[in-house]
């Protein structure tokens, strides 16, 4: 039988999408490294599209600063699994489409998480409730 969770952890889940999607979002134009924690945690990627924000891509990362700027923004194709989706799913034409995309459209938020497990499931958890439009396609 697989134990009941406690309420404690379902509040700690909610507390987390709470602090994430209430958080002021980061703009990726003109988005410097020093903006971005150098800590692990969990980030939203959302996109505007004139008065509406539209999550696209939830992840984790030990390092958000290196996550968020130097792969999903700067990275090549195989280090950006968002602009692979951009790509894939004709958003983009091509690698350099896909970066200017994300430069000039794509919002950060993240919420720190020093803890592996917790942040495997608040992952989990922001990406059943927000459903962004990428990132839930394959499976390892």
């Amino acid at each position: 039988m697989i134990r009941e969770q406690s309420r404690d952890w379902f509040d700690y889940l909610s507390k987390a999408l709470q602090e994430l999607t209430s958080s002021t979002p980061i703009p990726f134009k003109g988005l410097m490294p020093s903006k971005i924690p150098a800590k692990p945690g969990v980030y939203l990627i959302s996109v505007t599209m004139g008065k509406t924000e539209l999550p696209y891509y939830v992840g984790r990362s030990k390092n958000l600063r290196q996550r968020l700027y130097n792969n999903h923004l700067m990275g090549p194709i195989n280090n950006a699994i968002l602009k692979r989706y951009l790509i894939a799913f004709k958003e983009c034409t091509d690698l350099k489409h896909a970066k200017n995309f994300i430069k000039e459209n794509c919002l950060a938020r993240w919420f720190l998480e020093d803890d592996t497990r917790k942040r495997g499931a608040v992952e989990g958890y922001v990406v059943g409730v927000v459903f962004p439009k990428y990132g839930i396609y394959e499976e390892h």
